[in-house]
């Protein structure tokens, strides 16, 4: 067999297999739906038969699915509750994504580059490693005391706070990606007289793209976990202030409705960076 017959060989099965998963996507719609269903069925069975499970959850306390179903639709729309969190879902979420957007964008603006630098530059990163691993054990809680005495209260302390949680994964994920990138991509660059610049913008990042794409995705995670701590900090609006008013006036089916509604927007968020770098790549791999 020739060389390019056997070239052709895979190629004919990359699209055998592309032309197979696209038609499987209603089949893994289906099948990504059984275990929520599953879930949904458990749910409203313990809690009518108040089942007691591990470490203590007392089923018994939980809303019923259908309750909470009616409980988004107000929150959404407004209607059936009729009370202070009808048709509030859109400003609250609205204000959340605002601080998601912009800790998560200050974050990547810092870390992406200073991630790559410290992959390609042995000074820069025995400069900054220890820092770095210094500070990135500390949760987000730890940091709450003290960014209310030096910031206050509000919007600022909670982009500071999710900025810092969005920081380590995304630095750290472009460290280690530039750090696997081969040397002989630098050098053949160097030889068709590419510059210093050049190499890290249209050499490094590029083959780095992968583990840079997966520390933003981490990082775009831990903005939305760590949204609901940093909305306890004096703020009014946005779906962690929901639920922590609701836990005061003892709203589970509400603080469930918050829950669902950040996993929901943490979901598309991602969907959509993935999208948009996916754009922004090209032909590249970006993703692993």
């Amino acid at each position: 067999m020739s060389a390019t017959s056997t070239a052709a060989v895979p190629a004919r099965r990359r699209r055998r297999v592309g032309t197979r998963g696209m038609r499987s996507v209603p089949a893994r719609i289906l099948l990504g739906l059984v275990v929520p269903v599953v879930f949904v069925a458990f749910w409203h069975v313990g809690r009518q038969l108040e089942l007691e499970l591990a470490f203590g959850i007392r089923m018994g306390f939980l809303p019923y699915p259908a309750d909470v179903a009616v409980t988004l639709w107000d929150f959404a729309f407004g209607g059936p509750r009729d009370d202070a969190f009808s048709g509030t879902l859109w400003e609250h979420l609205g204000a959340s994504v605002v601080r998601v957007i912009s800790g998560f964008g200050l974050a990547s603006m810092i870390g992406v580059p200073l991630g790559v630098l410290m992959g390609r530059f042995y000074t820069v990163d025995t400069l900054f490693d220890p820092f770095v691993n210094l500070l990135r054990p500390i949760p987000a809680t730890a940091w709450v005391p003290l960014v209310a005495l030096i910031i206050g209260i509000g919007d600022q302390a909670t982009v500071f706070l999710i900025t810092l949680s969005a920081f380590f994964p995304i630095v750290l994920g472009a460290a280690s990606g530039t750090r696997q990138v081969p040397e002989r991509l630098v050098e053949a660059g160097r030889m068709l007289g590419t510059t210093r610049f050049d190499v890290l913008w249209r050499i490094m990042v590029p083959a780095a793209a992968p583990a840079i794409v997966n520390g933003l995705r981490v990082g775009l995670g831990l903005a939305w976990v760590v949204l609901v701590l940093g909305e306890t900090t004096g703020v009014a609006t946005g779906l962690g202030a929901t639920i922590t008013l609701a836990r005061d006036i003892v709203r589970t089916d509400l603080i469930v409705v918050g829950m669902i509604c950040i996993g929901l927007a943490g979901f598309g968020s991602d969907r959509l960076l993935t999208l948009v770098l996916r754009l922004l790549g090209g032909r590249r791999p970006v993703f692993r």
